[in-house]
């Protein structure tokens, strides 16, 4: 938290009253990173927007920001956390409020027959594995550089199409 505090040019003791610990800091800063992607996911949701359209247009912004160097980051230091807290910090504060809402959407789309998948669960899924697969392991493990726009907007269209294939109808 002191280096932290240091680069942020406040004093460790406003990092500890505003986030209480390293682990209420680690969550904010993975909510605040999250945020883009529920933006929109959440929009699509309260417009009851087309659901492939929906998956489409969040791609891209959600494969950035699981590549970018905030979460490789922030998932570097989750890696050598050996009490697993800072893992639970970025489960709660990314997918675990992220994928509810992807399945949400999917789940619309198989009740008006615009998707067809066993479940929004397992269409969900496959939708993350599609547009992610083992990239951002990759960003973690310094084997793939960051990507840039063109190629992650190249991603997101393919998984995007092939999700279409799968589930669309």
């Amino acid at each position: 938290m002191l280096s932290i505090a240091k680069e942020a040019k406040a004093s460790n003791e406003t990092l500890y009253r505003w986030y209480t610990d390293k682990t209420g800091l680690f969550k904010a800063m993975v909510e605040s990173n999250a945020r883009a992607t529920k933006a929109v996911l959440d929009a699509a949701i309260r417009d009851e927007a087309d659901p492939l359209v929906s998956l489409e247009k969040v791609a891209p912004i959600l494969l950035s920001m699981l590549l970018g160097e905030k979460a490789v980051s922030l998932n570097r230091a989750a890696a050598s956390d050996e009490s697993g807290e800072l893992g639970a910090a970025i489960a709660t504060g990314g997918r675990d409020s992220v994928l509810p809402l992807i399945e949400r959407l999917i789940e619309r789309g198989l009740e008006t027959g615009a998707l067809a998948a066993p479940s929004a669960d397992v269409a969900a899924n496959w939708f993350l594995n599609l547009l992610i697969g083992d990239l951002q392991i990759r960003r973690v493990i310094r084997t793939l550089p960051i990507p840039s726009d063109t190629d992650v907007h190249s991603r997101a269209i393919a998984a995007s199409s092939a999700f279409r294939k799968l589930c669309g109808t």
